[in-house]
């Protein structure tokens, strides 16, 4: 037995004694974030809050019967007062005021440091949809982050290429995974963990008091919440995490992605819950488009066009976006606008300037509309974006700005976008789908494709509109019926294709068999899975 071994068995013998199952390796390069502290924090966490999140997994599939009946989503009667009152959330951290671009990415050692050094004012680091929750390489971004946080992270590629920390670097926030995924490698009395108390209890515990040694805070970024119960329940997470470690109640900032369609309508009740802990709210408009096919699944009035033609100017999104604005600056807090998925184009200048044109477009519509801020998935993309915002924004943001009195209705939330369903749509949806989730298995979770940064949410886009399409016999705008066969058909060709463009010996020794298993099961169950990841986790 080595000595790893011998320290692996001393770790596992002591958690054990606690109720506390690991069962993944923690080696000697994780020693100093995997502490038996650090897990027993987790274990208290999984003890104490755990149960009611499966309480608040199981209401989802609750509402989700009534939407398969025909209940339709709308501002909540009995939070009407709530509403109409006049509150706002708890100051805003001197160094989270000013957000006005924000780049996000996965937590591989690399992407931490260029993300830090990346110009961006804040840098989210991503345990969720870019990450592939493989365990060492969940292990690896916990390690990556407390290393970035004490500046002791550098990372030399195979050529020789060094990277490390410049003077000043963008303020971290941390997206922990969502309330509906586990951490399979973790069980504490025979109970797997949630992946969410998992991923944040380990960097609270390592890193929050570090942070306000260094004038910062443990700033975080919420996913796929879908009402404000499950907002509640990260609240009560924070204010026993803080109680827990000595921190001051409101130490902890959150900024709540509205990538739901359900959460758009409880806004303010969301802001309300954590009120004291409250960073903002964002548009992560590509789960949005998905939150809005999946929760209609079974509606043959919902079907959705390519998704190239679900832009932020059809009415559902744009609404969204305008009264997420409303509600942040009314509460006082920041209102984050979407992700920019475009990558430099380095060997076609042309296709690059139209790529950059787009996001420019993008960002100018944000800022004016009121956005405090906006997201890049790339670092070539934050002088545009800074450019923009610059130009049109010379204050640190625009909570302030209040002059947005739209009325926006369940109606505008719930308007269906026109447009064609073509066959380019439908390739696109095939290969990209594939090609994202043949990586996510190999534990790669953001992907360049086609000159877009593809994570999960973008993949699951393109998995719900296959469904969609076949389930309710969608036509192509050449008179085709979307079917089974039709699917199939394009499945084949399309997987020759990735094999001729990988290359054989690639093809065969990735994940391609197994992806196309998958994808091929998803799309065509006569029940629509939730999540992708769930079902491939598995295979993790």
């Amino acid at each position: 037995m080595s000595i790893l071994e011998g320290k692996m068995m001393s770790l596992n013998e002591t958690l054990s004694a606690d109720g506390v199952i690991l069962n993944g390796e923690i080696s000697k390069q994780y020693e100093a974030v995997f502490t038996p502290g650090a897990i027993h924090f987790v274990a208290q966490l999984q003890r104490r809050f755990n149960k009611k999140r499966l309480e608040i997994l199981g209401r989802r599939e609750d509402v989700q019967e009534r939407l398969d009946a025909g209940v339709r989503p709308d501002f909540l009667s009995e939070t009407k007062d709530l509403r109409s009152a006049d509150w706002k959330v708890a100051p805003i951290p001197s160094d989270l005021a000013d957000r006005r671009v924000e780049i996000t990415g996965p937590v591989s050692r690399k992407m931490v440091i260029n993300a830090l050094n990346s110009g961006a004012y804040t840098y989210m680091a991503d345990f969720e949809d870019s990450h592939s929750p493989r365990w060492q390489e969940t292990l690896d971004g916990q390690v990556n982050l407390y290393d970035a946080i004490n500046r002791a992270i550098d990372f030399t590629t195979p050529d020789g290429k060094s990277y490390a920390l410049n003077k000043n670097t963008a303020t971290l926030l941390v997206r922990p995974r969502g309330w509906h995924l586990n951490e399979k490698h973790m069980t504490v009395d025979g109970t797997v963990v949630s992946a969410s108390l998992f991923d944040f209890g380990i960097f609270f515990f390592n890193n929050a008091k570090r942070l306000m040694e260094k004038g910062s805070g443990p700033y975080f970024y919420l996913p796929k919440l879908e009402n404000h119960l499950e907002a509640r329940l990260w609240n009560d997470v924070f204010v026993f995490s803080q109680k827990e470690i000595g921190l001051p109640i409101g130490t902890i900032r959150a900024t709540v992605l509205i990538e739901t369609i359900l959460a758009v309508f409880e806004m303010h009740e969301i802001l309300y819950e954590l009120k004291d802990h409250a960073g903002g709210l964002n548009c992560g408009r590509w789960d949005y488009i998905f939150s809005f096919i999946k929760k209609f699944r079974n509606d043959p009035t919902f079907v959705l066009p390519d998704r190239a033609q679900v832009h932020m100017n059809v009415h559902f999104l744009r609404s969204y976006s305008k009264l997420l604005i409303q509600t942040c600056h009314r509460r006082g807090i920041h209102a984050m606008g979407g992700m920019a998925a475009q990558i430099p184009i380095k060997s076609d200048p042309e296709a690059n300037q139209q790529a950059l044109k787009l996001v420019e477009k993008d960002k100018l519509r944000e800022v004016k509309d009121g956005h405090d801020g906006t997201w890049v998935a790339h670092p070539g993309l934050v002088p545009v974006a800074l450019e923009i915002f610059n130009t049109h924004m010379n204050s640190p943001n625009q909570i302030g700005r209040l002059s947005n009195n739209e009325t926006i209705l369940a109606e505008d939330l719930l308007a269906v976008p026109k447009g064609e369903i073509t066959e380019h749509g439908l390739r696109t949806n095939v290969n990209v789908g594939l090609r994202y989730l043949e990586a996510w298995l190999r534990g790669v979770g953001c992907v360049p494709l086609y000159n877009l940064m593809e994570d999960a949410a973008t993949a699951e886009i393109s998995r719900a509109q296959l469904w969609q399409w076949i389930r309710h016999g969608a036509q192509l705008n050449t008179g085709e019926v979307v079917t089974d066969r039709m699917f199939h058909s394009v499945l084949a060709e399309e997987v020759g294709k990735i094999k001729k463009l990988v290359g054989e010996a690639t093809f065969e020794q990735g994940k391609f068999a197994l992806a196309t298993e998958l994808y091929d099961k998803l799309i065509t169950a006569d029940t629509f899975e939730s999540f992708l990841t769930t079902k491939a986790y598995t295979f993790l």
